[in-house]
């Protein structure tokens, strides 16, 4: 079997309601996965581009937060609206939507605009 050419990364982590720093998947119904699923099955390439549950990645100010390998493109508000665009520009066409990434400066950084203070 070939490997898989594309990952994408679904953070399905759960907050309490209300919590600051926000929540990716807030019904915990896996929702946002199952539509990048179902989209990548209409597309016809379920067998080649998978879409993973994820724990947290930490970028929880910016949730719901998808982010696709082997690229590394963050995605950050992403919504079920989102999902047919992402998979038809980013994974086939090879175009991340750009008004749903992450800056740079915005990944994996305690200094982001977006994110709250972290209390030690």
């Amino acid at each position: 079997m070939a490997p898989f050419e594309k990952h994408i990364f679904v953070c399905t982590n759960q907050r309490p309601a209300g919590h600051p720093r926000g929540c990716c998947d807030p019904t915990a119904t896996a929702e946002l996965q199952r539509a990048f699923k179902t989209e990548l099955a209409k597309a016809g390439i379920q067998a080649t581009v998978r879409a993973n549950k994820s724990g947290c990645l930490d970028q929880c100010e910016h949730g719901p937060t998808v982010v696709v390998y082997p690229e590394g493109v963050w995605y950050g508000k992403v919504a079920i609206a989102d999902v047919a665009e992402i998979v038809e520009s980013h994974i086939l066409g090879n175009h991340p939507v750009e008004r749903l990434r992450l800056a740079d400066g915005c990944v994996n950084t305690v200094e982001c605009e977006h994110r709250l203070p972290r209390k030690e």
